[in-house]
């Protein structure tokens, strides 16, 4: 059993939901990256989500472009990633992904990068841009070293589905919102009946992300899928950490870092039923 598949056990066990945040690596440092891991962990994350800075990240919007582009400019690189992983592993209990794209991973080479992540710590990685019809190295590279490749779904047909799920390790990444990355003030219509249909063709627990930015909407996810994944709403909050830097205002930085973990915490609480009735 891979550590994600332990931790969405025990989170069934418990009955509760999972909380999956995502940090840039680097934005707006590499040391408060590694102290906002700390203490997202503290306040209750269940698997993190750590971006790897690239500079044309399709998949992402505006907000998290923003980030890697400061983290980039802060001269964080594929190296530097995997040396924080190996730092912060010790010191939380969350699962750690890395969320990368296809290029700099070819670039790596396929089976290099899964056995440094996996000698770093890392429990996953999410490449958006790599198509199922090109994953069988990747998938294979998983298995082997014991690093799921988690598959993004998004509305297409059944029998792609199907094929995905099938493939799929560690959780399926259900995509809430056509299009990139970004805050969404409502959830899509129909996403509880399209999660629905992913989970009718695996076992894995069925996560849902894009678009996710309230706590109303995260309770409404946690009512049919098995966690929600917060990214934007996230680094909007990382961005006012760096803002504060760039100012020279370390009280400001500090409150700004608490602010981002409190919002964090506000995020896991209604995936939380016990702690909320107590």
């Amino acid at each position: 059993m891979t550590r994600i598949a332990d931790t969405f056990s025990r989170l069934k066990q418990t009955g509760e939901k999972a909380f999956i945040p995502f940090l840039t690596a680097g934005d707006p440092s590499i040391a408060i990256t590694e102290e906002l891991i700390v203490e997202l962990d503290r306040a209750g994350a269940d698997i993190i989500e750590i971006g790897v800075p690239y500079s044309d990240p399709l998949a992402d919007g505006p907000t998290i472009q923003a980030g890697s582009l400061r983290a980039l400019r802060n001269g964080t690189r594929m190296p530097d990633v995997f040396e924080l992983v190996r730092r912060v592993r010790p010191k939380v209990g969350a699962s750690l992904v890395l969320f990368t794209y296809a290029n700099p991973v070819f670039q790596w080479g396929v089976s290099s990068f899964f056995q440094a992540a996996k000698e770093a710590g890392a429990n996953g990685v999410i490449i958006p841009d790599l198509p199922l019809e090109e994953s069988e190295e990747a998938l294979a590279c998983g298995r082997a070293t014991g690093v799921d490749l988690i598959p993004l779904v998004s509305t297409t047909s059944q029998e792609r589905i199907t094929k995905i799920a099938a493939a799929g390790q560690g959780f399926i990444y259900c995509v809430a919102a056509l299009g990139v990355t970004g805050v969404r003030e409502s959830l899509s219509d129909g996403l509880a009946e399209f999660v629905a249909s992913v989970q009718a063709q695996t076992s894995l627990p069925v996560v849902v992300g894009f678009g996710v930015g309230k706590p109303e909407q995260a309770a409404t996810i946690g009512q049919f899928a098995d966690g929600v994944v917060v990214g934007s709403a996230i680094v909007q909050r990382s961005a006012a950490i760096a803002d504060a830097l760039a100012a020279g205002d370390a009280v400001g930085v500090e409150e700004r870092k608490r602010e981002l973990i409190e919002f964090a915490a506000s995020l896991k609480a209604p995936l939380y039923p016990h702690k909320q009735s107590t």
